[in-house]
């Protein structure tokens, strides 16, 4: 049965971290009314019972909606840690000098046990550090949440692509990947990095520790334009409605904050402790979804969107998404539907940031669940179609069905030929609804 749910009134999506103060069934309903598209499962914190209690909360909601509901695990990654003090915590006097050495003995105001001799060895100013993304606890990680079918995985702590390469190969195409950008020699190999994963993240918290506050705004935009240059979602986290923590209203400045990020374009806008934590989870997000839906009624909206150039690859399905995006301008579209199998075509028409309704109808629900984190998509599982005449009457059906328009609009329909075939997109048409699409259907 085709499931019939109305997309949102906004087009960048909300990921919420679920966490103590959220993660119960009822308050992951809460959230998702609210308007949160996708839900990240922290691995720093609590273990695996909890966490695949959490994972069937998300899935047992998705049953109750029939919406496809996104499911991030973010894997810890590298995290270090110093040795015990001697007379309990010790504190830290601005001026006075603090020693990290070899030393096991337990440590005072003025030194401390550091426990990672690779990072003595690399001591130089500008030097990498020689840590894998990828610890031990990391892999069990992986393993668990590949077993529970999650949709993403978010590495942390990237530094290069051979980081990329490996979670990738683990992961074996069990889940989409998204690299975090939290550390400097991460940016600095952006495209190498991003050449190999199906997503980013700008990590602003970890960045800050590693940069200057003020070196952090900058490379939020680089990241930003480069994703959506490459056509990968982007999503922006930490700190966004930091206030809300304690707080039912955020402060000006974080309202600025979430609206520079959907303004540059951002696929996606995290909620961390706001949510996992915080004593207005739910306001959280319906704050966000506010902002957003603000930023995106401003009439220069899309004119700022395409500030940033995404020019498209040489190949078929990239010239048939920019022309897709030209037509729905000219012709003034009402929507735009793309059939896809691995939800390739839907990321292409995503990137060009078109002004219609994206609708993509995928034969895979798991593909419609990764597009949790796509700019616009209102995906929705439902059989794959085996001829021309089927994917326009289909493609009416479905836009009706969902409310994406109305009887005499103009739907711009992008496919593949021979139908069910991956990475084949090569059929651009344009049709008119005639009101006369759902006569016959239940």
């Amino acid at each position: 049965m085709v499931q019939n749910f109305t997309p949102r009134q906004r087009k960048v999506r909300i990921l919420a971290t679920l966490g103590p103060a959220s993660a119960n069934p009822e308050m992951i309903a809460a959230l998702h009314r609210a308007g949160a598209d996708a839900f990240r499962v922290n691995m720093s914190h609590g273990d695996h019972a909890g966490h695949a209690k959490v994972i069937a909360a998300i899935r047992a909601l998705e049953k109750d909606t029939g919406r496809p509901t996104t499911i991030l695990v973010d894997l810890q990654g590298p995290k270090l840690r110093v040795g015990t003090f001697k007379d309990g915590p010790a504190e830290l006097v601005n001026g006075k000098s603090f020693t990290l050495d070899t030393d096991k003995s337990p440590g005072d105001a003025t030194r401390v046990y550091l426990p990672h001799p690779e990072l003595f060895a690399a001591l130089e100013a500008g030097t990498r550090l020689p840590l894998a993304a990828l610890t031990e606890k990391d892999r069990k990680d992986l393993t668990f949440a590949l077993e529970q079918h999650v949709d993403w995985i978010a590495l942390s702590f990237v530094q290069r692509p051979e980081d990329v390469a490996e979670a990738r190969t683990l992961i074996g195409g069990k889940a989409a990947l998204l690299v975090k950008f939290e550390k400097p020699s991460g940016v600095q190999r952006i495209e190498e990095i991003l050449e190999l994963a199906d997503a980013a993240m700008v990590a602003r918290g970890d960045l800050g520790v590693e940069l200057p506050p003020e070196a952090v705004p900058p490379l939020q935009k680089k990241i930003v334009a480069t994703a959506r240059r490459m056509g990968k979602p982007v999503v922006v986290a930490t700190q966004m409605l930091e206030s809300m923590i304690v707080s039912p209203s955020p402060t000006r400045a974080e309202v600025s904050d979430v609206a520079t990020a959907v303004y540059d374009g951002a696929d996606a806008i995290m909620l961390s402790a706001e949510t996992a934590a915080g004593a207005f989870p739910v306001e959280a997000v319906t704050m966000m979804d506010s902002i957003a839906r603000s930023v995106e009624s401003d009439p220069d909206y899309f004119r700022r969107l395409h500030f940033t150039e995404t020019a498209p690859d040489a190949t078929t399905a990239d010239a048939l998404a920019e022309a897709a995006g030209s037509i729905i301008t000219t012709i003034a579209a009402d929507a735009i539907i793309c059939f896809t199998a691995s939800g390739s075509t839907a990321r292409r028409v995503a990137r060009e940031r078109p002004g219609a309704p994206l609708l993509v109808l995928t034969p895979k629900r798991e593909a419609a669940r990764r597009m949790g984190l796509l700019w616009g998509a209102h995906a929705v599982p439902t059989k794959d179609i085996g001829s021309f005449e089927e994917m326009i009457a289909k493609g009416k059906r479905m836009a009706l069905r969902h409310g994406i328009c109305k009887a005499g609009a103009k739907l711009v329909m992008m496919a593949g030929v021979p139908f069910g075939t991956p990475g084949s997109t090569n059929v651009l048409h344009v049709a008119t609804l005639t009101g006369d699409e759902l006569r016959g259907y239940s």
